[in-house]
């Protein structure tokens, strides 16, 4: 019968697929195994990341919530080296990306501002190079952003002032320009988290100097 040969021909394609086809229906996991073929991991952290398994909540140093959907990414101290990947902005019930003491390097891909739901961005004390995406200042959720010890360049894009909900940014220890935010939750946000950045120029005055001056 006709149903019967085209069932057969389903069974068959699902048999003869490659492990990875598995995973294409996970945008998710997509995301993170993108992330883990962009890094070097020595210490076999991710060595659980098994991209022929469809859900990746299964993985080590990844937390998800009752429906299965990624949460936290916990690679903090883990002697990483690489790059992030654009594919992390598919993350979108994502609250906690902690990369911190690693050796990344590369740049904060923009992408990262589609992470509606995240709550703490710690990429501190790797390698980073390039600017602060203005794109995370779409990230309305954002409690915690910590950029400190890395290379760093430009100014602080003025677009974080609008995430009324930050309470902690450090961009210490880097090499941005420009002037200190000092509106929004940039008022309570102490000076020393911008220390040992030798081009900034110290608080912004509003509507006297423009904030990417020796920039």
């Amino acid at each position: 019968m006709a149903w019967a040969a085209a069932a057969a021909l389903v069974v068959a394609a699902a048999v003869l697929s490659p492990p990875s086809v598995a995973l294409a229906s996970n945008s998710e996991g997509d995301a993170l195994y993108a992330l883990r073929r962009s890094l070097t991991d020595p210490r076999g952290v991710m060595q659980s990341w098994d991209p022929t398994l469809v859900n990746p909540c299964t993985w080590f140093h990844v937390t998800c919530n009752r429906d299965n959907r990624v949460t936290r990414v916990d690679l903090g101290n883990s002697n990483l080296t690489g790059s992030l990947v654009p594919e992390l902005g598919h993350l979108e019930h994502l609250q906690y990306l902690e990369l911190y003491k690693n050796n990344i390097q590369g740049t904060i891909p923009a992408e990262l501002g589609n992470l509606k739901s995240l709550i703490s961005l710690d990429l501190y004390t790797n390698n980073i190079t390039g600017t602060i995406p203005k794109e995370l200042g779409k990230l309305k959720s954002l409690v915690f952003l910590r950029l400190n010890d890395n290379h760093l360049t430009g100014p602080v894009p003025r677009e974080l002032t609008k995430i009324s909900n930050l309470k902690v940014i450090d961009v210490s220890n880097n090499d941005l320009c420009g002037t200190i935010p000092t509106s929004g939750p940039f008022e309570h946000i102490p000076s020393s988290n911008f220390d040992n950045n030798p081009r900034m120029e110290g608080p912004e005055l509003q509507g006297l100097a423009t904030y990417d001056t020796n920039c």
